[in-house]
């Protein structure tokens, strides 16, 4: 089974608010002992893991019992009926069990191909024994200590959904229950003056009907006012925080705006084109304006296929799904103790630019001076300090469409596509202002900087424009320390520095 770790985790994301006070589930987890034993399939000839996995479906659960979880959040001891994160640990047989491995190959395929996470449905059980249908998304922490050693799994619990699909399959006699009592906002909708307009068209001989609409947009306004709504839940009501259905029905403008009136267009080609189950997701409004993002659903009912008389739509409040998928995304990509760029995205970007063919890109190569001494002599809490005020200051010096990273411990990086040695010089001159008003502002340690700048004219030479800029960089840092003196003195705190600065 997965083993279990608790490790005092409190500060392992940089944002312990956010991760307990998140309302999705979340899970960290260690996987750095199945990247080990991945590299070891690798290392005996295995090219193809899932069809290894096939051959060995007993390799499963030994995979499963290399992940190790560091810690889980308030949102997931609720969502598993826990009384706390031990009570949890020692029960996890009880909760992954039966189905739960049924996706756990192709999680780790994922994984086995390159890929920074994974997404996928599986089923666990919560301590009580309530199977629990979840839809997981995980992701890859970059800049790990160990390849796969952070990964954070959201986990959103689909259950009630689930449950009220398959039951809705039963049989109609359940169907009036499944309306009301449905853990999600339900419409049922006459689409029929919709499908008289659509037989109208086709009579005339309209047969490309996305070009109608780009000549005739209103015809989408007129669709609208024409669908009638014939019942609504009462889960919508409590959605879309209406008093009533009169309500709510009398200011459905102020609920379908124009995201949703662009979603609706889509929808209507949908149905042109003889589609009449499709999903997707759009952006609707509650009635006192908050934003809400669904995933939408429109059925016809059978037996009404031929008039669209009755319609049913679903719609499920993903809000909270998004916004920790834009956390996880954001996470991917940023640094979080600067909030700069991470490494991950700064080569990423470079990527683009090479492909892009970028034919003018400046760099300029960043070295924080003394963070070692001031780590070894202050704490590593001064150093963070230092490293947090270079983030600001960096993150005021630079705007799009240049972008700056954190590529290492006190190293950065800015890309300056489109950035001459002018344009460049006069970037690095703003951050060194920069820095000298953030020490005016900051009492304590000073920063300061070596720098040096590197311009490449050359798309395929960008590799060596970055290296022309950190050599340029070294030899200023190496210029500031001729400058401290023969003994290295710190010309904040006076006393000696000891050998050149290295990562934090």
């Amino acid at each position: 089974m997965i083993e279990a770790d608790d490790p005092q985790t409190s500060q392992v994301l940089g944002l312990p608010d956010l991760f307990d006070a998140s309302p999705m589930a979340f899970w960290l987890e260690d996987y750095s002992a199945l990247y080990d034993f991945c590299e070891s399939l690798r290392a005996v000839g295995v090219r193809d893991l899932a069809a290894w996995l096939r051959q060995n479906p007993g390799q499963l659960t030994h995979c499963a019992s290399l992940i190790r979880i560091l810690r889980v959040n308030r949102q997931a001891l609720a969502l598993y009926e826990a009384p706390s994160q031990d009570a949890l640990m020692a029960n996890l047989p009880a909760v992954f069990r039966d189905d739960m491995l049924a996706g756990f190959a192709a999680e780790i395929n994922e994984l086995w191909l390159g890929k920074r996470g994974f997404s996928s449905l599986t089923a666990n059980y919560s301590l009580s024994g309530k199977r629990l249908d979840l839809s997981l998304k995980a992701v890859v922490l970059a800049d790990a200590r160990r390849p796969w050693d952070r990964v954070l799994v959201s986990m959103e619990n689909v259950t009630e959904l689930q449950n009220v699909r398959r039951q809705a399959q039963d049989s109609a006699r359940d169907a009036r229950e499944f309306f009301e009592q449905a853990p999600v906002s339900l419409w049922v909708e006459d689409f029929s003056t919709i499908k008289a307009l659509f037989d109208e068209l086709r009579v005339r001989g309209v047969s490309d009907f996305r070009t109608f609409l780009d000549v005739h947009p209103e015809f989408v306004e007129r669709c609208l006012q024409e669908v009638r709504v014939l019942d609504v839940n009462g889960y919508t009501l409590k959605m879309f925080k209406a008093p009533s259905q009169a309500e709510l029905l009398a200011r459905l403008n102020e609920v379908f705006r124009d995201e949703a009136r662009r979603s609706f267009a889509e929808q209507l080609i949908e149905l042109w084109e003889g589609r009449t189950f499709h999903q997707k997701e759009v952006q609707n409004h509650t009635l006192q304006g908050d934003l809400l993002y669904i995933h939408l659903q429109l059925s016809i009912f059978e037996g009404c296929e031929h008039d669209w008389s009755m319609v049913l739509v679903s719609l499920t409040d993903i809000t909270a799904r998004k916004k920790a998928e834009a956390y996880l995304e954001y996470l991917g990509q940023h640094d979080v103790l600067t909030q700069l760029k991470n490494r991950t995205f700064f080569v990423d970007e470079l990527g683009r630019l090479a492909r892009r063919r970028v034919p003018l890109v400046a760099f300029i190569s960043l070295d924080l001076n003394n963070l070692k001494f001031v780590n070894d002599q202050t704490g590593h809490a001064a150093g963070d300090d230092l490293l947090r005020r270079f983030g600001e200051v960096l993150n005021k010096a630079i705007d799009r469409p240049g972008q700056v990273a954190r590529i290492g411990g006190d190293e950065f990086m800015v890309l300056l596509p489109g950035a001459d040695e002018a344009a460049a010089q006069a970037a690095l001159d703003n951050i060194r202002t920069l820095v000298d008003l953030n020490n005016q502002y900051y009492s304590g340690t000073r920063l300061s900087v070596s720098a040096g700048l590197a311009v490449c004219r050359d798309p395929g030479a960008m590799e060596q424009a970055m290296k022309e800029a950190d050599r340029a960089m070294y030899q200023d840092k190496s210029a500031y320390y001729q400058a401290v003196g023969h003994d290295r003195r710190c010309p904040v705190c006076d006393v000696p520095v000891e050998g050149q600065d290295n990562a934090a």
